[in-house]
């Protein structure tokens, strides 16, 4: 039996992990992707690990129709500037609490690129996952009206949520 390609055809968003460990951070990306119904794929590879894995998925990446790749990676967390460095396609990293540093050593290590190896970072954990998925969001409403529109309604329904928890609060002053 072959196995299954883990790169999807039609993802125009790839979430990349370091570890299976960094999946339940980054879930919270792949949610957000899904509500917006963006095409999208979730690929494991390690830029200690899998050094030559990393550098062909991040080579690869664009002729395959991925146009921003989220990259949630913990420790040392170098996995997002190595993608960088092997694609023009926008990398955005976030940092996951894998040690004994909560995080702050991915934090470090993903927004402490070199000149010339942008990496959007985001912060540490599950909202910085959300925050990843959101920013492609805005990026690909640029071009497209649908996505825009979506945004819209979800910026709104936010602002619409904290009016009623307000309410509720009022509420239980009476």
């Amino acid at each position: 039996m072959k196995a299954k390609s883990p790169v999807q055809k039609n993802a125009v968003v790839s979430v990349v992990i370091g570890s299976d460990s960094d999946l339940p951070v980054m879930t919270e990306a792949v949610k957000i992707l899904e509500a917006f119904a963006i095409p999208h794929e979730l690929f494991l590879t390690s830029a200690h690990r899998t050094p030559e894995r990393t550098a062909k998925f991040a080579e690869a990446a664009a002729k395959r129709g991925v146009k921003i790749i989220i990259v949630g990676a913990g420790a040392a967390a170098h996995l997002a500037g190595v993608i960088a460095s092997q694609t023009q396609l926008p990398v955005v990293g976030v940092p996951i609490d894998a040690t004994a540093l909560h995080g702050l050593d991915a934090l470090l290590a993903t927004v402490q690129m070199p000149g010339g190896i942008p990496v959007a970072t985001m912060a540490i954990g599950k909202a910085g996952a959300k925050n990843a998925a959101l920013y492609a969001v805005r990026i690909l409403a640029l071009e497209d009206k649908k996505i825009a529109s979506k945004l819209s309604a979800y910026i709104k329904k936010m602002a619409l949520d904290v009016e009623k928890k307000q309410e509720t609060l009022s509420c239980r002053k009476s």
